[in-house]
């Protein structure tokens, strides 16, 4: 059974995200096919939760490759865009400009297919950060049900 969604979906706003693109590559460093996320649409500190999309279109760098005919937007790929989100706030929460890499991976399960055209909601919440070591849990969504979870460990370098 997945867990309960960490923040109401419905009352997510697509319309004014927190952060752009550009706000974004302020932060994370990756650029061109590997920056998975759109937009970051809030972040609430004292929480420790936050949102954020990515927009997939069948024009994307993997759609020709995986699945010729049928195209699943890739596992690995939902992590990095869950990575990236948690990088995003880990960096903010943490201060300075360090770089934020994979630490581990944990307790991951796929619920169902992501195929383009279509928004991967994520949802994250910070279950702790160190100035070493922190650890998100991250949810994925597509049209409000749960596709992908699990717990995102970074390392502030």
């Amino acid at each position: 059974m997945p867990a309960q969604p960490f923040c109401d979906l419905n009352a997510l706003d697509f319309a004014r995200p927190a952060l752009s693109l550009d706000d974004i590559r302020k932060v994370n460093p990756q650029r061109f096919e590997f920056e998975m996320l759109t937009a970051i649409l809030f972040i609430d500190e004292a929480a420790g939760v936050m949102a954020a999309y990515k927009d997939l279109t069948p024009e994307d760098f993997w759609v020709r490759g995986h699945i010729p005919g049928r195209p699943l937007f890739p596992g690995v790929l939902m992590i990095e865009a869950a990575a990236q989100m948690s990088s995003y706030y880990i960096t903010k929460a943490i201060g300075g400009n360090k770089f934020v890499g994979f630490g581990g991976v944990d307790d991951v399960k796929f619920r169902g297919q992501v195929i383009p055209p279509c928004r991967f909601v994520l949802l994250g919440k910070s279950v702790e950060v160190r100035p070493r070591r922190a650890i998100c849990d991250c949810q994925g969504f597509v049209d409000g049900k749960m596709v992908f979870e699990g717990r995102i460990t970074g390392m502030p370098f």
